[in-house]
């Protein structure tokens, strides 16, 4: 890692496996409000950008949300995650090895900070990472626009060449791009041909995410 002074995360699908329930819920109620859909065909047309991106395109594909919809769905959300959600098997382990070795770890998603706190709180994640786990929602811009990762790397004190952004979603792919940042692809739970035909290096684990974290 003689490149890599950060690592900046994607939260949902990348530290945590919590893309297929979320998409459940979402399927669920988009079914129950006139737009029939399923879990995987909710996450293959909405997946990486906001709720509020995702209810404005759902409106235009024939839903009848109503106007708290946004707020009502993170309710429901945040209820299941409480519950606990699987953490990717090796994502400690990797994070461990990488602050050994002097490199900074970083969170940057378009879920809110509350959803997080949610889906890392009960692992211990959410308290190891605070202070350094940006959400669009706080900062009033989302991926694939770069402020993000830029707000990441200048907190860190890290030049965005001397950085890498590691999500799922073509939204990252766009993040880093924009931003000039290095991006290699999370596949472990899913989106490897969104993440392909935007031309991204993919990894489908927490070891293979090191092994070529380690080659940079």
């Amino acid at each position: 890692m003689k490149t890599v002074d950060l690592v900046i995360f994607d939260c949902d699908g990348v530290i945590v496996d919590s893309e297929g329930l979320l998409n459940e819920i979402v399927a669920k109620s988009l079914t129950d409000h006139g737009l029939p859909i399923s879990a995987e065909e909710c996450h293959r047309r909405f997946v990486g950008g906001t709720m509020y991106i995702l209810r404005d395109r759902a409106i235009e594909a024939g839903a009848k949300l109503p106007e708290n919809w946004v707020n009502e769905i993170y309710a429901e959300i945040f209820e299941r995650l409480r519950q606990g959600v699987d953490v990717s098997k090796g994502f400690v382990e990797l994070i461990d090895n990488l602050e050994e070795h002097g490199v900074k770890i970083a969170v940057a998603s378009n879920g809110p900070m509350d959803k997080m706190r949610a889906s890392l709180g009960p692992s211990g994640l959410f308290d190891r990472l605070d202070g350094r786990i940006f959400s669009a929602h706080d900062h009033n811009t989302a991926k694939p626009e770069p402020k993000l990762l830029e707000l990441a790397a200048q907190a860190a004190g890290v030049a965005i060449e001397r950085a890498v952004m590691v999500d799922d979603s073509p939204a990252g792919v766009g993040a880093a791009r924009a931003a000039g940042m290095r991006f290699i692809g999370y596949a472990e739970h899913g989106n490897e041909d969104k993440l392909t035909e935007e031309g991204a290096d993919v990894v489908y684990s927490m070891l293979e995410l090191k092994e070529r974290l380690s080659a940079l």
